[in-house]
């Protein structure tokens, strides 16, 4: 892979999808896009850039995939799914007694693991939850993990990682080799086509956002415009959730520490924010799904 060919490919992931990648992750190019290169039946991955220089929207789409496909597993890192069960979603019950709803978006969703933990969590919560509307829209960039999301079968190894097993055998049932979700939990999650470099207005209010693990691939100009775009999308009194390794700290104050829960903020509802550049961040061949209410 010659320099260029480099260059073209961090042109391509940044206008896309916003993923930043520097100099040093020859390797990270490698391992995910030296496989698709396989499956398409070219040489390498220079081959593989000829052809998204030719115009070939789909080659290009799939490398935007293979690069922005990211681990997850159920319950990860734990605390911040004990924090939206404990007092989060205990609290909004309180707020909300009145409209009796919540809406809970889950951004860069992935496989579906993350939405589905929240799933369980409220499913076992259905007696105080009793009568209410509960939307939770979980949304990717990619219809390859969207489509595994939607099937809502893992393998032993998926839910071996993090997944109670009194929460295995009261959501699932095992197929062959399999586990699938329960249809009635399953059902509890909406899956969406969605870029975050989008107008986030069609999905509308949430009262809950978890967009955890994704935004540290993102440059600071970028992760500051998203924040901004985050809170317009949150209710006043919601809460946002991210990931161990992120913060909202030097980035923007649109966005405060939520005290004593540990990436959990709240937004900071008329603070002055720099100016956001959502126009020119938007991914314009990458078009969303219209989402109901959400």
């Amino acid at each position: 892979m010659t320099p260029l060919d480099y260059d073209y490919l961090q042109k391509i992931l940044k206008e896309r999808s916003g993923l930043m990648l520097s100099s040093d992750k020859k390797y990270l190019l490698e391992s995910r896009l030296l496989p698709l290169a396989r499956k398409m039946n070219l040489p390498g991955i220079p081959e593989l850039v000829q052809k998204m220089r030719s115009g070939s929207e789909s080659t290009i789409r799939d490398v935007v995939e293979a690069m922005t496909t990211n681990e997850t597993f159920f319950f990860r890192d734990k605390t911040p799914f004990d924090h939206f069960k404990n007092s989060v979603i205990p609290e909004l019950i309180k707020a909300r007694a009145n409209r009796k709803s919540l809406r809970i978006w889950c951004a860069a969703a992935s496989t579906g693991q993350e939405p589905y933990s929240l799933a369980m969590i409220l499913k076992d919560m259905a007696g105080e939850l009793a009568g209410w509307r509960v939307e939770i829209i979980a949304t990717d960039l990619s219809p390859e993990v969207l489509e595994k999301s939607k099937s809502g079968l893992y393998t032993q190894f998926e839910v071996q990682r993090g997944l109670p097993i009194q929460m295995l055998v009261k959501h699932f049932k095992q197929v062959g080799t399999m586990w699938q979700l329960n249809a009635d939990t399953k059902s509890m999650v909406q899956y969406r086509q969605f870029n975050l470099l989008q107008d986030f207005a069609p999905l509308g209010k949430f009262d809950v956002i978890f967009c955890r693990n994704v935004l540290i691939y993102f440059d600071q100009a970028t992760k500051t415009d998203i924040f901004n775009r985050l809170m317009k999308a949150n209710e006043p009194d919601g809460y946002l959730f991210l990931g161990a390794a992120e913060t909202v700290v030097g980035l923007t104050d649109a966005y405060r520490v939520c005290p004593q829960r540990r990436g959990v903020y709240l937004p900071n509802v008329g603070a002055a924010r720099a100016p956001t550049a959502t126009a020119s961040l938007l991914a314009p061949s990458l078009k969303t799904s219209a989402v109901a209410g959400r």
